[in-house]
C-alpha cells in the first residue's frame, strides 16, 4: 500500500505555498505607508494645489458639486489597488480641467505628495519622482498591509 506522505498529499500543499510567495512578493512591493514623499515635498505641493487645484476640489482638499473630494474614504476606496503612477497619469493627462497638463512634472509629484499627506500617509527621507515608471511601482492601500 502506497503512503500518502510524501506522496500525492504534498500537492495539496502547493497552493499554499504559491499564496505565501504572492504575499511576500506583494509585502516587498512599495506603498504609501513606506514613506515615499518628504515633508518639504508636500509642502511645495501644497503650494501647487493650492494655486492649480483648489479652485475646483476645495482647499480641504473636499470635493465639490462635480469634482470629486481628494482626500478620506471615497478617494481611498477609488484609488485603493491602484499605483502612485495611475494617479500621477490622471493628473498629468487631465488636470487642470480648463488646462491639462499645465503643471510640469515635478509639480505634480509635488502635489500628489501633499494629497498623500492629507491622507494620512506618512513622510519619509526621500522625495516622490517625478518618473512614472517609478511611480508606477508604488502602490495605494487604504489600510496598510502588515
Amino acid at each position: 500500500m502506497r503512503s500518502r506522505r510524501g506522496g500525492r498529499g504534498s500537492r495539496s500543499c502547493r497552493p499554499l505555498g504559491l499564496l505565501l510567495a504572492i504575499a511576500v512578493l506583494a509585502a516587498a512591493e512599495p506603498s504609501v505607508w513606506d514613506g515615499v514623499y518628504t515633508v518639504e515635498q508636500a509642502r511645495r505641493g501644497e503650494t501647487a494645489y493650492l494655486t492649480a487645484c483648489a479652485s475646483c476640489h476645495g482647499t480641504a482638499l473636499e470635493g465639490g458639486d462635480m469634482t470629486p473630494a481628494l482626500v478620506g474614504g471615497g478617494f481611498t476606496s477609488n484609488w485603493n489597488d491602484l499605483t502612485v503612477g495611475d494617479l500621477f497619469e490622471r493628473i498629468r493627462t487631465t488636470m487642470p480641467l480648463d488646462m491639462p497638463g499645465k503643471l510640469s512634472r515635478q509639480q505634480n509629484a509635488d502635489a500628489i505628495a501633499f494629497i498623500l499627506k492629507a491622507n494620512g500617509w506618512p513622510a519619509g527621507a526621500t522625495e516622490l519622482p517625478a518618473d512614472p515608471a517609478a511611480l508606477k511601482q508604488i502602490r495605494i492601500q487604504s489600510v496598510r498591509v502588515q
